[in-house]
């Protein structure tokens, strides 16, 4: 069958962290619709139990699928994909890509073997991320913390509010009062939320590398497209599960392009 040049990329995050998915994707591909959605109805994932996460991303999807007829879902949201990828991609029968911790570019990166890992309490303790470590990392240290104020502080940040330094603070402090926590120099952001903040945690934790995955998600995103044609025949959208509190995003949504809103 052939594709409709008009058929968008919907990427999905439970706030908008995705966005920093975004900013790559359109570095990659910067023809092709786009649809965000943002779950901030349910947000933060970070502290739902794996239960609840599969059941609101699997459903959610299902019906924005269903309505709007992506080409292709990307989950940019580690929490949602180390939880919910298997099922979503038995119910959906598009392209679906994930987001996973960079660990195995980390696991390269690193020239103390000691790396870091932000991610929320959620990502931080499924035997995805064991896998990951188990397969990229043997040999190496992760210390791995979950850092649900990191969220906030993204969030407030991309609202142009101020972020409050105490909870980057606490993030750093995880990190660096574990065991060996002083011989990290590779920090992975295991939450698309947490590049926004690279600025804040590079002043706290000195000279370390971070990494996340947004650049390799978008070229995944465009092997899975390639030869497909792009056409707009819309303005790119975001769309919210909750109306509240989305009016002072404006500016960081029309700054990617996404000029028009609306509640799903």
């Amino acid at each position: 069958m052939t594709q409709d040049p008009s058929a968008p990329i919907l990427l999905f995050d439970s706030g908008v962290g995705g966005l920093t998915v975004l900013d790559a994707l359109r570095r990659e591909l910067p023809d092709a619709p786009v649809i965000y959605a943002a779950d901030n109805a349910g947000l933060p994932y970070g502290t739902k139990s794996e239960a609840q996460i599969a059941a609101r991303v699997s459903g959610l999807l299902g019906r924005m699928t269903e309505r709007l007829r992506p080409r292709l879902v990307c989950i940019a949201c580690n929490t949602a994909s180390t939880i919910a990828l298997a099922s979503v991609r038995e119910v959906l029968e598009v392209p679906i890509v994930g987001t996973v911790p960079a660990i195995k570019p980390a696991a390269a990166m690193t020239k103390t073997g000691v790396i870091g890992l932000l991610g929320t309490q959620a990502t931080i303790r499924q035997s995805y991320v064991d896998r990951l470590e188990h397969e990229f990392a043997q040999g190496k240290r992760l210390i791995r913390h979950g850092a649900p104020e990191l969220v906030e502080a993204a969030e407030a940040r991309l609202r142009g509010q101020p972020v409050d330094p105490r909870l980057i603070q606490r993030a750093v402090d995880g990190l660096r009062m574990q065991p060996d926590g002083d011989r990290i120099d590779t920090v992975v952001l295991a939450c698309t939320h947490f590049p926004l903040l690279t600025q804040e945690l590079g002043d706290l934790l000195g000279s370390v590398q971070f990494i996340d995955g947004a650049a390799g998600i978008a070229r995944r995103v465009a092997y899975l497209t390639a030869g497909q044609g792009f056409s707009r025949s819309k303005p790119d959208m975001a769309l919210f599960t909750s109306a509240e509190d989305i009016a002072a995003l404006a500016p960081a949504l029309a700054q990617r392009g996404l000029c028009e809103t609306a509640i799903f």
